[in-house]
């Protein structure tokens, strides 16, 4: 059996004091099935009047997913969506052809603890039509003294109401107390899983806090020796068949679709609509580290 490949986390700054830690993508990785970003944000307490405020940015070719544990936050888009996330929740956001959207704290905010993720869409959408949708409702069950929330996919006869486009899992775990959990898996799956919160041991590894475990396809079950109060993100999928291309904002297919995309945002095409109170946050794109 392959070892578990440990990844250590790059801090991020999103701005106005907001450092997240990047789980993905690496160097050393820069996918899990099609999970191609995973930003861990908090937990942080903010002062009075502080908060997380990310002014309008565009996505292409990809779907956000928001898993909100603790605070509140404000979605809006260019589609004319605005919807609060709430613990427990989630928002998916699907940018096909291209969208646009701003995230902002609640006003009175003093806490925010998220996972931000992002999944790569097939080539067959790249250009699909956007969409959004929150998911308040999620599966949920205990087990071995963890609380199991499935974000994403299928798992063990039970299935996310997300809608997604490859065959991949999202889930959430959350030890009571110290515990010991066996976790059935696909074996045709890759499989990243990062404490949010505690600390893990797999197969006599120990991962502690944003210490990010890589399990490669093979395995048929892994048991995890938890710690009380731990959390865990369990992401997996199919190994994703088509390279992609990322920068900023963007995910594309080649760098042709990226370029096109930073110049459409850059005019202020239509393929990027306003935001409502958004147009005066608009984020400038970084330039093109290739040539077009």
């Amino acid at each position: 059996m392959s070892p578990i490949e440990l990844i250590l986390p790059r801090a991020a700054d999103l701005g106005e004091g907001m450092i997240v830690r990047r789980a993905l993508p690496t160097r050393q990785r820069r996918m899990v099935g099609a999970w191609c970003f995973l930003d861990h944000a908090g937990p942080v307490d903010f002062a009075p009047g502080g908060g997380m405020h990310v002014g309008a940015h565009p996505h292409t070719c990809l779907q956000t997913f928001t898993w909100l544990i603790d605070g509140e936050v404000l979605h809006r888009d260019s589609l004319g969506h605005e919807q609060w996330i709430r613990p427990g929740q989630v928002n998916l956001m699907t940018a096909g052809h291209g969208i646009v959207h701003t995230e902002d704290s609640a006003s009175d905010a003093r806490r925010l603890h998220a996972a931000q993720l992002w999944i790569a869409l097939p080539p067959e959408l790249a250009d699909c039509p956007p969409a959004f949708e929150h998911y308040p409702n999620l599966p949920r069950w205990n087990d071995a003294g963890c609380t199991l929330t499935l974000l994403a996919g299928r798992f063990g006869g039970r299935e996310s109401p997300a809608r997604i486009h490859t065959p991949l899992v999202g889930m959430d775990l959350l030890a009571s107390q110290d515990a010991q959990l066996a976790l059935p898996l696909d074996p045709s799956f890759e499989y990243g899983l990062l404490p949010l919160e505690g600390s893990m041991d797999i197969a006599g590894q120990h991962f502690a806090t944003d210490e990010f475990a890589y399990l490669p396809p093979g395995r048929e079950r892994i048991t995890l020796d938890l710690t009380a109060g731990s959390r865990i993100l369990l992401v997996g999928g199919e190994p994703f068949g088509e390279p992609v291309t990322m920068w900023w904002n963007f995910v594309g297919h080649d760098k042709a679709a990226i370029a096109q995309a930073q110049r459409d945002w850059e005019s202020g095409d239509a393929r990027f609509g306003p935001v409502k109170e958004g147009e005066d946050r608009r984020l400038v794109a970084p330039p093109l580290p290739w040539t077009v």
